[in-house]
């Protein structure tokens, strides 16, 4: 069978079975469509939570931003995992024990305030909006490449499968999709990585790939570097940022993991604050599994696309270079009329542009894998992208039904509710589909500015909200508005208003925009301390919650003996 069959073969029943699970598992009640009923299991929580987590930026992008970025591009494998690990320590089981299903939701509880619950509202939809931006843009690039159609189509029909399950069953019907989702992607991660490995090094352990030697017994990545640095690139090994924007990029990428509100209403879907540490620790293997292949999975990519275009008369290039450029992400333009591809360090000159984007999904195709296998990375990259898209989604719809609406409409019907949650998740997933088609940046890209948002506005307020009597209502909602609009602005002046000044020169103290949210979190803390300082205390109701909510369960107990 061809690649296109295999594909429709393969995507068609992942999809069969995503659409399945969602009637199964049809959410009747308001808790069942935020929370699942609470009665999830850690282990299937872990893996729902993994397939949450690990998007169309970690599937598709990841491994093509380290393939361009060599030692530049770990920042976002040492940001997402260290990040992973604080908000499965220091977070998941205090919000789990404080009992509220939103992030929103936590913050109105502890800062006893309607105005701070609106800006938490606000914050939490510019993250997720910025998110599933990037997700939707991953799911148009895997259908326009696949089923051969534009981008705009892909978008549309991906908008059309998340609005059917995440619509239709809440998160109860999103967590067992999810599950679903994690075996899909990372079975289409690892195969792949495990025959290019094979085929590069004799090694079937892609982690151990990386290290090994190439059949001429040169390490691959001392091959690697070589390579780049003959077609006047920096070194695969070697770093080019500085060393101030690497640690802020990292930063905002940790501490925006651990604020990101999708993942973080995934421990209230499990019956004990136990279960929230349990599966929490379940996620962080499932995570590992894909993360510490992407290098792998980078390196072999861009070394056999160099290998198999480099020099090579343009009517002579492979397939996949013709089958790519059809959807406009591979673009070939013979500057000096020699009729053969040159890659050049300078973007004006270089012959061969490869979208980030395709390096993932273009792997098995660039080493001559077996169709089935292209046809499986491209269920893998649907299932990674739309299992967050739905989770972000979810998190829009609470956020308009629970934390706004029935907040000042306490008196609504439960049926009302799961009605204007439903509307809210429709009016999403179209503004989402929009952000799609004319998204701001590439995947993983826009993805990091979402963390630099969630870092800027609610960590700050999660951790101090957690640890500290002391902040109150006034410094929570100055620091959310702050940390925010620094960093929206930000952003927005160096991508949007003047992208020709979006160079190391002229970033505040060389800071990039992806790095930023690290700055607009420390404004955050400041204007929170500062602010409560000089405005009265929290009520001692608050203050005493807060003390409950760290004290383990039982330890009164064993205390007053």
């Amino acid at each position: 069978m061809d690649i296109l069959t295999w594909t429709y073969l393969l995507v068609g029943l992942s999809f069969a079975l995503y659409i399945g699970i969602a009637i199964w598992t049809r959410a009747g009640s308001t808790k069942e469509f935020y929370v699942a009923g609470g009665g999830v299991s850690p282990l299937a929580n872990g893996m729902a939570t993994a397939a949450d987590w690990m998007s169309a930026a970690s599937f598709i992008s990841m491994a093509g931003l380290i393939s361009f970025s060599g030692y530049d591009g770990s920042v976002y494998l040492m940001g997402w995992t260290g990040g992973y690990v604080l908000l499965a320590l220091l977070l998941a089981p205090y919000l789990r024990k404080f009992g509220k299903f939103t992030v929103p939701d936590f913050v109105g509880d502890r800062y006893y305030s309607n105005k701070a619950r609106v800006v938490a509202v606000i914050a939490a939809l510019f993250i997720s909006f910025t998110y599933v931006a990037g997700q939707m843009r991953g799911v148009g690039i895997v259908f326009s490449r696949y089923l051969e159609v534009p981008i705009e189509w892909g978008v549309v029909i991906g908008m059309c499968i998340v609005f059917f399950y995440a619509v239709l069953g809440g998160m109860k019907g999103i967590t067992y999709t999810q599950v679903a989702q994690y075996c899909v992607l990372i079975f289409a991660y690892m195969v792949p990585a495990i025959f290019i490995s094979m085929q590069l090094t004799g090694n079937p352990v892609p982690q151990l790939g990386l290290g090994g030697n190439l059949e001429e017994g040169i390490p691959l990545l001392e091959k690697l570097d070589g390579v780049l640095s003959d077609l006047g690139f920096a070194e695969y090994t070697s770093g080019r940022k500085g060393m101030a924007d690497m640690l802020m990029i990292t930063l905002a990428l940790m501490v925006g993991t651990a604020g990101l509100p999708h993942v973080i209403v995934r421990f209230f879907t499990v019956p004990k604050v136990k279960d929230a540490r349990l599966s929490a620790g379940y996620a962080l293997v499932f995570i590992a599994i894909l993360y510490t292949t992407a290098p792998a999975v980078a390196a072999f990519g861009i070394y056999n696309a160099i290998q198999s275009t480099s020099e090579k008369n343009i009517s002579e290039l492979p397939t996949w270079v013709q089958t790519w450029q059809k959807t406009n992400l591979i673009q070939i333009e013979d500057k000096n009329g020699d009729q053969k591809v040159q890659y050049l360090a300078d973007p004006i000159s270089n012959e061969l542009k490869i979208d980030k984007d395709i390096m993932v999904l273009a792997s098995p195709e660039i080493a001559e894998l077996p169709n089935w296998v292209v046809g499986l990375v491209a269920a893998g990259a649907m299932a990674a992208a739309l299992s967050t898209a739905a989770g972000l989604l979810l998190v829009i719809s609470t956020s308009v039904s629970r934390d706004l609406v029935k907040n000042f409409n306490p008196g609504i019907s439960e049926k009302k509710e799961l009605r204007i949650a439903r509307l809210a998740a429709a009016g999403a997933v179209i503004l989402a589909g929009y952000f799609g088609v004319n998204p701001p940046g590439f995947v993983a890209e826009v993805v990091a500015f979402a963390f630099g948002l969630a870092a800027a506005s609610f960590f700050p307020v999660i951790i101090l909200g957690i640890f500290s009597t002391k902040i109150n209502k006034e410094g929570a909602i100055t620091g959310m508005i702050a940390g925010l609009v620094f960093t929206i602005l930000y952003i927005s002046y160096f991508k949007f208003l003047h992208p020709e000044l979006n160079t190391s020169e002229h970033w505040l103290w060389g800071i990039s925009p992806e790095g930023i949210g690290s700055i607009g979190m420390l404004l955050n803390f400041a204007c929170c301390y500062f602010v409560s300082l000089f405005t009265p205390a929290p009520p001692q109701s608050v203050q005493e919650l807060i003390q409950e909510i760290r004290i383990p369960k039982g330890a009164g107990n064993a205390h007053d003996h």
